[in-house]
């Protein structure tokens, strides 16, 4: 297991210093050659019964932390551990390249496939440099130009969902962010092959359904899907963010609400304490769904395949028809 980086959150503290007793005892042993296995394996099972323990009683709110944490595998991340052959494309064409989305051609389980992302950065440096994972409009329209590249060649497109939303600076306001993300919901909804999105950590608002229009949604545990972060829901409706812990509950963000709201299709399950626990155990778990899916998809006819997506999305949400009299 991988010690999570990043100083922890204060649900995971217990488990941290129990972590950081099991490093000592390690070091101890191997600098002075004494034998602590039984001790360490003892408290190794004492650190999974602590993880399961606090894994059922996180809130919908320890969730969006967990999805924020920096120790969770982003795009390259999986990309990296679980395609072969990636090649990145860069540029729209009409403007220039944009950091914060990543798209390219790679294979999955042998199979050719589109892969397009959000990409955070790591440290302050990579941070600035991938925008803090904010696409501009060139962003998105580099991912639709690789999209219907993709389409050309008869490729299966993968959408790796991490954002914290599009950026709404002045820059890309003037180039046309609204209108290069509703550009990208029209065409992915019509695109002839197969599109598999999947949620890997935050899922902001148009940000995410930029690159977020598929046949199959998928979300890892700990991830979020909303048109708003709770932060921002709780300052427009109470003047004060620090009400966001309290409205994440009601805002209905998590894969779990989404499944039951018949919302997404599947839910991806995470090492006990998140993927940032286990990183290499999540890109797997990823892997294995994504090839499941893509394997319900391949082979459907283009025609029959645009049409059940069109469909789903027509379905999606809930109205309620009323009648009103005539006042007399």
């Amino acid at each position: 297991m991988n010690m999570a980086k990043g100083g922890g959150l204060d649900f995971e503290q217990p488990v941290l210093a129990l972590e950081q007793k099991i490093a000592e005892m390690r070091t101890m042993a191997r600098e002075n050659g004494i034998d602590l296995d039984s001790e360490i394996v003892r408290l190794e099972k004492k650190r999974e019964q602590l993880l399961a323990k606090t894994q059922q009683k996180i809130t919908a709110w320890n969730r969006v932390e967990i999805a924020r944490r920096s120790g969770r595998p982003y795009a390259m991340d999986h990309i990296n551990a679980s395609f072969t052959d990636f090649v990145e494309l860069h540029g729209d064409r009409a403007y220039g390249d944009d950091p914060a989305i990543i798209a390219g051609f790679a294979r999955l389980d042998g199979r050719p496939v589109c892969v397009v992302a959000h990409q955070k950065g790591r440290d302050t440096r990579e941070n600035i440099h991938r925008n803090f994972g904010m696409p501009h409009p060139e962003g998105y329209r580099k991912a639709l130009r690789v999209m219907k590249l993709a389409e050309r060649f008869g490729r299966p497109v993968i959408c790796l969902v991490d954002t914290p939303g599009a950026f709404p600076g002045i820059g890309a306001e003037e180039r046309g962010q609204a209108q290069a993300i509703a550009e990208n919901i029209l065409e992915m909804a019509l695109l002839k092959v197969p599109v598999v999105v999947a949620v890997l950590g935050e899922g902001a608002s148009g940000g995410a359904l930029g690159i977020g229009v598929g046949d199959r949604l998928l979300m890892f545990e700990n991830s979020w899907y909303c048109v708003i972060s709770p932060e921002g829901c709780a300052a427009i409706l109470w003047g004060d963010r620090q009400m966001a812990k309290d409205v994440a509950s009601h805002m209905k963000l998590t894969g779990k609400d989404l499944m039951e709201m018949g919302l997404i299709d599947r839910v991806i399950e995470e090492p006990p304490g998140g993927a940032h626990w286990n990183p290499g155990a999540a890109c797997a778990s990823l892997r294995r769904a994504l090839i499941q899916e893509l394997d319900s998809l391949v082979g459907i006819d283009p025609v029959e395949l645009v049409d059940a997506r069109c469909e789903r999305y027509a379905q999606s949400g809930v109205f309620v028809e009323s009648s009103v009299k005539e006042s007399k």
